[in-house]
């Protein structure tokens, strides 16, 4: 069976809904920008950044969005907290895409939620993550739900058991301790944490388990598995390259990713149309299931592919 009996829950962050059924909803592009090696830095990070750079690169990711059917959010990496307020306020000076703060420390982390708080822009802020690693867990779910955090990813791995259960164990841990400080959130998914390409498969059974146990929307970062795969580029160059980005993307949009960190923006002129694909493809499964078809009109399905729709309708 594709679809579930467990109720599946469905977050809306800045206006774009995800989660739900397999083809319910397109799988959202999240895409990161001000990363570690971002081109649109000129020299050092320190420096500055390529404004007119960053505002294509946002502008560009807009209109796939509009082109697929494909949300796009923004994934603003930062390390300090004048990063963030400096990386916020121009993402949402150009954009009204959805995004999320996200650093490897808590401290900076929580700055940059504060900040979105501060600024009201917390409706379409998720908070980029609570992790299983993370020594002051209880602490740091403490103060963004005391600053009005409404959406936070979890990050759920276990590296006793890299298994699918471990995810589950991850997840659960993360679960516990918001249960335990009395916190509530609007909406939660979660994140099964890629190894490698051919590990994300361990993610798209994670994803189903957990959707299975609690209905939450799931997500993972394939990208993570194809950059780092550097052998790829020494063999078949860029273009090579990309089309194992490509389709790594769109297996794991196909396989109970309502989410996928998709690595730097520039590549979404690729992933986007990919995406796209695997969307229609998702849904038309669900359909020969189901019989039913996405009600949301800008789905890629019924976006990009009217007549067969039209077709299926009629079956």
């Amino acid at each position: 069976m594709f679809v579930f009996e467990t109720e599946q829950k469905v977050c809306e962050i800045g206006g774009v809904k995800f989660g739900g059924q397999p083809g319910q909803y397109p799988t959202v592009v999240c895409s990161s920008i001000f990363q570690k090696g971002d081109r649109i830095f000129e020299g050092k990070r320190k420096e500055g950044f390529d404004e007119k750079r960053a505002e294509e690169l946002l502008k560009a990711q807009d209109r796939l969005w509009a082109e697929t059917g494909v949300p796009g959010m923004a994934d603003i990496v930062a390390n300090t907290a004048k990063e963030f307020e400096l990386y916020v306020d121009f993402v949402t000076s150009v954009s009204d895409m959805p995004f999320c703060v996200d650093a490897w420390q808590m401290k900076p982390k929580l700055a940059g939620a504060a900040y979105c708080a501060e600024k009201g822009l917390l409706d379409r802020m998720f908070y980029n993550s609570l992790t299983v690693w993370e020594e002051d867990l209880e602490t740091e779910i403490r103060e963004i739900s005391q600053m009005g955090v409404k959406h936070v990813l979890l990050v759920a791995f276990d590296m006793a058991d890299q298994m699918p259960s471990g995810r589950i164990a991850g997840t659960r841990k993360i679960l516990d301790v918001i249960k335990k400080v009395g916190a509530e959130f609007e909406s939660i998914f979660v994140d099964t944490s890629v190894m490698n390409g051919p590990a994300t498969a361990f993610c798209s059974v994670a994803n189903r388990m957990i959707k299975e146990k609690w209905g939450f929307p799931t997500a993972s970062a394939p990208s993570n598995g194809s950059y780092m795969w550097k052998k790829a580029r020494e063999m078949w160059g860029f273009k090579g390259w990309s089309a194992v980005d490509a389709g790594l993307e769109s297996l794991a949009a196909f396989m109970y990713h309502d989410m996928i960190f998709s690595g730097p923006m520039a590549g979404a002129s690729r992933l986007f149309p990919a995406v796209a694909m695997a969307d229609a493809f998702t849904a038309t499964y669900a359909f020969a299931e189901t019989k039913k078809l996405p009600e949301l009109e800008t789905h890629p399905l019924n976006k990009l592919f009217p007549d067969f729709v039209g077709q299926l309708k009629g079956m």
